[in-house]
């Protein structure tokens, strides 16, 4: 039997679905059925090294592919680090590890060392679990399977539903997973959340084989897999919500000094840079450039909730950008390191813009054909800085070679070349 079969009846529930589905379509025939508990109950949390010890033997003892997933506390806390790791094994059964706890679970990630990771949206998961030492050397993302499939849901709930007939819990995704003792009913969502990974990842495998994408998944995979750690961003002030509002540099500058003042306070108190002061109060600020505090407190987002002391150490970040020599000022816009928006196409080099309209039209059909969506058939960045500066000599070894410089696995390469090919030959391109 099947873990989804066995949770069935071991909770004396009916199964409803468990095949692949139809042309990426549900295969579940009646209503699906609630997932009420864990099938061996909810695992005790593991917090000390002796509980972690046996957790690492059992799952280096077990079988299979192992389901893994991190709950985290965005929005509440600063940063992106994991709260809660769970895990489920063929063998071994399912884990609960509070990685505050247990901080280093190095020996875990190698003691999984070679077997496949089995996770949904793993790149929301990989930077966290790599914080505390467990990286994949093989995996099978749920969601990325699933839009390849064709599924017009992904989300781990709709698959589970639609796929194996089984409706999860969906409560406590947005809650503050730092809490300190976790709750049973989220912890029980937790566990849930890895019960029948493996068996989605199952019936997903075969889907993708029958449509003829699972060499297609398998390299997507790879990828992810290989993958370094992403780049710090430049200048993430500049991501501020409401910046396009804001236009002179002095203003900029306020922006940014109060940005950093936001991002040190919370990395200090370990809270959501929103918590303590939103994006919105810092474009107020910004634009309406105050010059006391009594002008800042009557600024939307600076109001009588705010103590005296908060108000003075905001205008005083607004004083320091607005004593900044103008040098030092930033200026505006970001470096543009690739082609311009392709709005402006048209006006800089209408060659180029009729190369991408081309070439997004041949994207496009070519997705729709496949049952995929674009972005995943190729990044539409790669498109585009291809129709920007095509190769000067124009076939398929020159555009595939293009394609692979910028990052696009073999089978993207196969399928792609020959649509970009035509589009960079048109006429008027």
């Amino acid at each position: 039997m099947t873990d989804a079969q066995n949770t069935a009846a071991d909770s004396s529930l009916r199964i409803t679905g468990g095949t692949p589905p139809d042309n990426a379509g549900s295969s579940v025939t009646g209503a699906p059925t609630p997932l009420l508990e864990p099938r061996e109950g909810i695992p005790p949390v593991v917090t000390d090294e002796a509980g972690l010890a046996e957790v690492v033997a059992a799952f280096a003892a077990g079988s299979g592919p192992v389901a893994v997933d991190a709950e985290r506390a965005s929005g509440y806390r600063y940063g992106q680090r994991a709260y809660l790791v769970q895990l489920r094994r063929e063998g071994a059964g399912s884990a609960l590890i509070d990685p505050v706890a247990c901080p280093d679970l190095s020996g875990l990630g190698e003691a999984l060392s070679g077997v496949e990771w089995v996770l949904h949206a793993a790149t929301q998961d990989l930077p966290c679990l790599r914080e505390i030492g467990m990286v994949p050397t093989r995996l099978f993302d749920t969601e990325l399977a699933g839009r390849l499939a064709g599924f017009p849901r992904v989300g781990l709930g709709a698959m589970v539903e639609g796929v194996l007939g089984f409706v999860l819990e969906k409560g406590h995704s947005a809650v503050d997973w730092s809490t300190r003792p976790l709750p049973e009913p989220w912890l029980r969502y937790a566990a849930l959340d890895v019960e029948l990974l493996v068996d989605l990842r199952d019936a997903l495998e075969k889907e993708l084989d029958r449509q003829g994408k699972l060499e297609w998944a398998l390299q997507e995979f790879d990828a992810i897999a290989a993958a370094p750690p992403a780049e710090p961003r430049k200048d993430p002030w500049r991501r501020t919500s409401g910046m396009h509002k804001v236009r002179r540099r002095r203003q900029l500058g306020v922006v940014r000094e109060l940005w950093e003042t936001r991002d040190r306070i919370a990395q200090r108190r370990d809270v959501s840079p929103g918590k303590v002061l939103s994006d919105a109060a810092i474009v107020e600020a910004a634009l309406a450039l105050p010059g006391s505090v009594h002008a800042l407190a009557a600024l939307n987002g600076f109001g009588h909730r705010m103590g005296r002391r908060q108000l003075e150490q905001w205008q005083a970040a607004v004083d320091r950008a607005k004593a900044l020599p103008d040098a030092a000022l930033p200026q505006p816009g970001q470096p543009v390191t690739g082609p311009p928006p392709p709005r402006a196409w048209a006006d800089k080099d209408p060659a180029a813009a009729t190369r991408l309209s081309a070439a997004r039209a041949g994207v496009s059909a070519l997705a729709e054909r496949l049952n995929l969506p674009q972005e995943n058939l190729v990044s539409p960045d790669t498109v585009r800085r291809i129709c920007w500066e095509p190769p000067k000599v124009v076939d398929a070894d020159s555009v595939g070679a293009a394609l692979a410089g910028y990052g696009a696995r073999a089978w993207q390469v196969e399928l792609v070349t020959p649509v970009l090919v035509s589009a960079l030959s048109a006429k008027g391109a």
